[in-house]
């Protein structure tokens, strides 16, 4: 088996099931590492064969997933202990929540610094810095 070795800039992509395999090797025969269980957790490509992707998520975590569980949804995880969102992209508005570290956020957009987020019922703008899953 030969294994294609991608071009250096990484590809974050998010899981689109509820469930999703992450298996040690890139093909169904291998036995899986892990069981996810958390729609658009943010991942990024580290290798491709065939239908198959070589990941990483935001623990460090490594292996294999079929390309078919995989979307180009933007979503990202918070990295810092506690983060504020805020209701425009300047520290100077009202906050309109503080998220813990691992909390799961969707990325309408971003620009400069910062990204127009939502997670569960709270939507705002986060700083750029304090996520996981991004370029």
């Amino acid at each position: 088996m030969e294994l294609q070795v991608s071009q250096k800039n990484e590809d974050f992509l998010t899981l689109r099931y509820d469930e999703v395999n992450l298996r040690q090797g890139p093909s169904k025969d291998y036995p899986v590492k892990i069981f996810y269980k958390k729609k658009f957790l943010p991942v990024v490509v580290l290798d491709k064969y065939e239908n198959f992707r070589k990941i990483k998520d935001h623990e460090n975590n490594s292996g294999w997933i079929h390309i078919s569980q995989l979307s180009k949804k933007k979503a990202a995880i918070v990295n810092k202990e506690e983060a504020i969102m805020f209701k425009s992209p300047t520290i100077y508005s009202k906050p309109v929540a503080i998220l813990k570290k691992g909390r799961l956020t969707k990325i309408k957009k971003c620009r400069e610094d910062w990204c127009k987020v939502s997670s569960d019922k709270y939507k705002g703008w986060l700083k750029k810095d304090s996520l996981w899953g991004l370029l």
